[in-house]
């Protein structure tokens, strides 16, 4: 029987050589002189803030977050390169930042924070201007510009960027709304150069999709998320590739898999019920493994009597509802199952595989938040159980 080991009831294997091979292929398909930033908000998409920034360190130009606690974070554990804030930052989180640590900036009360806290700390953080073209999220509009520097100005703030984030990219094989949306950052982008007297030197518009399928918006930086971790940002992006290039020649791999162990086994007779809401009955005499993982650690609870995990390179249903920090399993045509089995969430287990994507539509969600909410708590490694 495997030795059940408390510290080990479930974690998360990041695989570094995916990693790099997904940052490769935007290596290969972006404009050579296009710096690429690796956004890592969100606990890097889930996987892992200070692991993934160890294994993407030597191949990003940038880092990209959201708050500048992330970027504080960054600086903490070693991240030399610039990095990139790309949310909103409220004046009294205006700290500890050094210089090339660059904030994108969607309004004009933002600018007078950034001058305030130039001023306190003597550090003057550069600038990047969130151009909104159609998005209608953050950003300062195309007829503003004029204004935003001039203001810029006064403040004596560096402005080093112009940036903007297209609204819908990913979710359709239609792209109007994309080109319309470029169209408008151009127009912003010779603005703001004939004002400040020379373009700025980073200037970027491309997400993951972006990156993949245009050309056009490589600019001088271009942002890319979801797929850096091997994962298509949706199934029209990838539609969208296949038709202009062919089904072979890129294949992103993910880069995290989700294991778990048998925390129990236990007989349940026919015609029993299990679980909160007794929405499962066994239909025979059942083996049931009590899987030590719940919502709570992002094993969404519409997951119950739908996803399949692995077992010794089999599938296992789960049955009943998701728990808070339970689900159970049903391991009957697998034999010989013991307490303490590896148990596959997300990955490949010998002829068994299941994806993000897979548990995110039985989720009715997509894979970003799916992974997003992964709880950090979960011990994450580059390496296999044995490392925890």
């Amino acid at each position: 029987m495997s030795e059940l080991r408390p510290s080990s009831t479930q974690w998360i294997e990041l695989d570094g050589a995916a990693l790099a091979h997904n940052v490769g292929i935007f290596r290969s398909i972006l404009s050579s002189d296009t710096l690429l930033l690796g956004v890592v908000k969100a606990n890097a998409y889930g996987h892992g803030l200070g692991e993934i920034s160890g294994l993407a360190a030597e191949h990003l130009d940038w880092f990209g977050v959201h708050t500048a606690g992330e970027a504080r974070s960054l600086r903490e554990i070693g991240v030399r390169q610039p990095i990139l804030v790309m949310g909103f930052v409220p004046p009294g989180e205006l700290r500890d930042l050094d210089s090339d640590i660059h904030l994108l900036i969607s309004s004009i009360p933002a600018m007078g924070s950034v001058a305030d806290y130039r001023d306190r700390s003597g550090v003057s953080l550069p600038i990047h201007l969130k151009i909104d073209t159609g998005t209608k999220r953050q950003g300062i509009t195309v007829s503003a510009i004029d204004e935003v520097i001039r203001v810029a100005a006064m403040h004596r703030l560096d402005v080093v960027g112009l940036a903007t984030h297209f609204a819908n990219i990913e979710d359709t094989l239609e792209h109007e709304f994309a080109h319309t949306q470029l169209e408008r950052f151009h127009r912003a982008v010779e603005r703001a150069t004939g004002l400040v007297g020379g373009e700025p030197p980073f200037v970027h518009a491309a997400c993951s999709a972006a990156s993949l399928l245009f050309r056009d918006t490589d600019f001088t930086m271009a942002r890319v998320g979801i797929s850096m971790y091997g994962h298509w940002p949706s199934r029209e992006t990838k539609l969208s590739w296949i038709l202009e290039h062919g089904r072979d020649g890129l294949q992103l791999r993910p880069v995290l898999s989700w294991r778990a162990v048998v925390g129990q086994l236990q007989r349940v007779a026919k015609g029993e019920s299990v679980g909160y809401g007794r929405t499962w009955t066994a239909l025979r005499e059942t083996v049931l493994g009590v899987i030590p993982v719940g919502y709570a650690d992002g094993y969404s609870r519409a997951l119950g009597n739908r996803a399949r995990v692995g077992v010794r390179g089999r599938a296992a249903p789960v049955v009943g509802r998701i728990c808070m920090n339970i689900f159970m399993i049903d391991v009957t045509d697998i034999p010989d199952v013991e307490v303490g089995d590896q148990v596959t969430l997300v990955g490949a287990d010998g002829g068994f595989a299941i994806t993000v994507e897979d548990l995110a539509d039985l989720c009715g969600t997509i894979n970003y938040e799916f992974l997003a909410r992964l709880s950090p708590a979960i011990p994450r490694s580059a390496g296999r159980n044995d490392d925890f």
